[in-house]
């Protein structure tokens, strides 16, 4: 047999050695047992060469696994085109919380004035300062507070002022040139129809954005650009497809477990590439979606949780009655899980891929053993991570029942609590489930590979060439 025909690309550097990865730093597998019958003169090319685009998974597991994904993907695609809104429904605002007529502003002078000139109307204080309510009073009585005048930016009435006075136990004070966001009230008198709300935080969020995006191109390169388009798309799928659908009155659960999938199948393949070791990451994170779409909905039900615990879902409630509060909690479960599932599957797959091609003689069960051990640290790890993020996003309301020196189990048996905790032991058992699922899944198909299948030209040394340039490897 022949020496194979050297390919029209850079020629192979034996400085690398046989076997020894790419020039950018990417892994490359062993040989296939196909690769070493060229003879004595040609072993050390062919062995270089021989990690093919689609090694080590072969054309009939590829069909395998099209069959079940591309099914799943029309489902997905069909889903979208059914459910998807033209936008949020109309409504009539109410002027409560985020449902306010904002504009932009800009302080444009504060100037420091007695309390007691612009509380004359308030109580006289008692002098006791145990309460909160007696110390705010001898505070607007005695302190100094400032009036600010505040210029309207935007709007109809841009250019307008209006003078707001800040009482000196206020938590947001304001300073001449800061920018604000202001509420407008139609129906109010002229002189209160503008009000400060908030600060206007736009520049330094989108300066740490910026920041954020920056390292994540500097660090991952391609991959870090590719993230960075998927994390806009899934943006975009949640405020054009997500939201308004559940708006409409489509059923939550059914939105989220369409939308979440999109989300699954464009992040995974943008960032990871169309292959069979992405294909296997997209399987497991779907299994354990599945798994806590299902606990998600028996213990929510179980629990009698309405998802309806404060000011912000009352409000959504009062807006669009039709909606499905508790579907809309166990939606927000599922799409919460979502992100850490990813990183959980991926994580899993490479590790048992890296696996077989760094011992091919490993069989399905010695490759899920060595992966199922890596998944464990990740296991400890993740739970511990996804508990604390859920405790440090409650902290606030764990305070005030620590303030009431309330028991453990008063604390956990409230609805708002006991959401979080529905909310965090459900996904926290789909990420575990989700390590030995997608490490079985991958042991199963990199141990069943037939390298027979494979094309003739993932042998013959020139296809698998292009390794030599840096490009990514089809797997």
């Amino acid at each position: 047999m022949t020496t194979p025909q050297q390919p029209p690309f850079p020629p192979h550097d034996p400085r690398r050695g046989a076997g020894t990865g790419h020039g950018d730093g990417r892994e490359t597998g062993p040989a296939s047992p196909g690769a070493h019958g060229t003879g004595a003169g040609g072993h050390g090319h062919s062995h270089a060469h021989s990690h093919g685009p689609a090694a080590p998974v072969s054309r009939h597991l590829r069909k395998v696994i099209a069959a079940v994904l591309i099914p799943f993907a029309a489902a997905v695609l069909v889903g979208l085109a059914v459910l998807w809104p033209g936008g949020a429904p109309p409504h009539e605002r109410t002027g409560v919380g985020f449902d306010r007529q904002t504009q932009q502003g800009t302080v444009t002078k504060v100037v420091e004035l007695s309390c007691q000139s612009v509380n004359a109307s308030g109580v006289p204080p008692t002098g006791d300062t145990s309460t909160a309510e007696g110390s705010s009073a001898v505070q607007q009585a005695t302190g100094e507070c400032k009036r600010a005048t505040i210029r309207v930016d935007s709007g109809k009435d841009k250019g307008r002022t209006f003078d707001e006075i800040v009482q000196p136990d206020q938590s947001r004070q304001l300073s001449e040139g800061q920018k604000v966001v202001v509420a407008y009230e139609p129906s109010a008198p002229e002189d209160l129809q503008y009000s400060v709300t908030d600060i206007n935080r736009r520049v330094p969020m989108a300066l740490l954005a910026g920041i954020f995006a920056l390292a994540v191109v500097v660090v991952g390169r391609l991959r870090g650009l590719m993230a960075l388009i998927s994390l806009a798309v899934s943006f975009l799928l949640l405020n054009f497809f997500i939201l308004p659908a559940i708006l409409q009155g489509s059923n939550p659960l059914l939105v989220a477990v369409i939308g979440s999938s999109a989300i699954m199948l464009i992040a995974l393949y943008l960032c990871h590439g169309l292959s069979a070791r992405t294909s296997v990451a997209v399987l497991g994170t779907l299994i354990s979606l599945v798994l806590i779409g299902v606990l998600g909905s028996l213990f929510i039900g179980w629990a009698a949780l309405t998802g309806n615990t404060d000011d912000n879902t009352g409000l959504i409630h009062g807006l669009y009655p039709t909606i499905d509060m508790s579907g809309l909690l166990l939606a927000g479960v599922i799409i919460g899980s979502l992100g850490v599932l990813d990183d959980v599957t991926v994580t899993q797959t490479s590790a048992v891929w890296e696996l077989h091609e760094a011992n091919p003689t490993l069989g399905r069960r010695g490759l899920y053993r060595a992966g199922i051990r890596i998944g464990r640290d990740h296991i400890a790890s993740v739970v511990n991570t996804l508990v604390l993020a859920y405790a440090g996003a409650a902290l606030p309301l764990l305070l005030l029942f620590s303030i009431a020196q309330s028991g453990v189990g008063t604390v956990a048996n409230s609805e708002l609590v006991a959401e979080e905790i529905v909310r965090t032991l459900v996904g926290s058992i789909g990420l575990v489930a989700s390590v030995p699922v997608t490490t079985a899944l991958a042991a199963l198909v990199v141990s069943a590979d037939r390298p027979a299948d494979r094309p003739a030209a993932q042998t013959t040394g020139a296809a698998p060439a292009r390794g030599g340039r840096g490009r990514r490897r089809k797997r």
